[in-house]
C-alpha cells in the first residue's frame, strides 16, 4: 500500500464526538511507552504526525489521522500509567472501553507491546478482555531492533507459548520496528487487504 496523505482530523475524549463518517477504522493501543506514536509516524512515513514524547502516556485522547482519504489511523491513550492519579485512570479507561467497544467503524484494533519484556499481567488481561467481548484484534511486537536477529523471534515465540495456555487460535502477529521500518509492508498489506474486502462486501 503506498500512502499518499496521512492528515490529523481530530482528538476527543468520547468516542460518540468521532468523525461522522462510516470509513473503516484502525485503532493503536498498548501500554505507556510502547512506542505507538512512533510506529504510526513510520506505518504513515510522517515523522511528526503522532505526536512522540519521552514522557510515557502523552496520549490522552482519542486521535483521528485519515489516511488516503479512504481510512482512518486511530490513536487510541496508553493503558497502565501508574504515576496517573485513580481518577485519571478510570476516566481513561472509559475513554478506551468506550471506543473499542461502541465504535462500530472500528475495524480492527492493533494492541502493541514490547518485544524487549516478558508478557506482563496488564497485556495479558486487556488481551483477554479483548477476547471475551470478540473484539477484532492484532498484535503488534514493538522494539523488534532492540533485539538480535535469534532473540527477538524467541520472544515472540516465548509469548505466543503464554498466550496459548488459554488461547486455541492466536491472532495476527505482526513484528515491528520504527527504527529500520521492519513490519511496516505486513502491517499496511494486511489493512489494506481488508479494505479491499470490505469494498466487495
Amino acid at each position: 500500500m503506498n500512502i499518499k496523505s496521512a492528515e490529523f482530523k481530530i482528538s476527543n475524549s468520547d468516542y460518540r464526538k468521532c468523525p461522522d463518517t462510516r470509513l473503516p477504522e484502525y485503532a493503536f493501543i498498548g501500554r505507556s511507552n510502547v512506542g505507538k506514536s512512533s510506529l504510526i509516524n513510520m506505518l504513515t512515513g510522517r515523522k511528526a504526525l503522532a505526536k512522540t514524547s519521552a514522557t510515557p502516556g502523552k496520549t490522552l485522547l482519542i486521535n483521528h489521522f485519515l489516511i488516503n482519504g479512504e481510512w482512518f489511523i486511530v490513536d487510541l491513550p496508553g493503558y497502565g500509567f501508574a504515576k496517573r492519579s485513580k481518577e485519571s485512570r478510570e476516566q481513561l479507561s472509559r475513554m478506551i472501553q468506550g471506543y473499542v467497544l461502541g465504535r462500530e467503524q472500528m475495524t480492527n484494533l492493533f494492541v502493541l507491546v514490547d518485544s524487549r519484556l516478558k508478557p506482563q499481567k496488564i497485556d495479558l488481561e486487556f488481551i483477554q478482555w479483548l477476547g471475551e467481548h470478540g473484539v477484532p484484534f492484532s498484535i503488534v511486537f514493538t522494539k523488534m531492533d532492540k533485539l538480535g536477529k535469534v532473540a527477538g523471534p524467541a520472544a515472540v515465540e516465548e509469548y505466543k507459548k503464554e498466550l496459548h495456555k488459554t488461547w486455541d487460535e492466536l491472532p495476527p502477529i505482526f513484528m515491528t520496528s520504527s527504527e529500520d521500518c521492519r513490519g511496516r509492508d505486513e502491517l499496511l498489506g494486511y489493512i489494506d487487504d481488508i479494505n479491499k474486502q470490505l469494498k466487495q462486501q
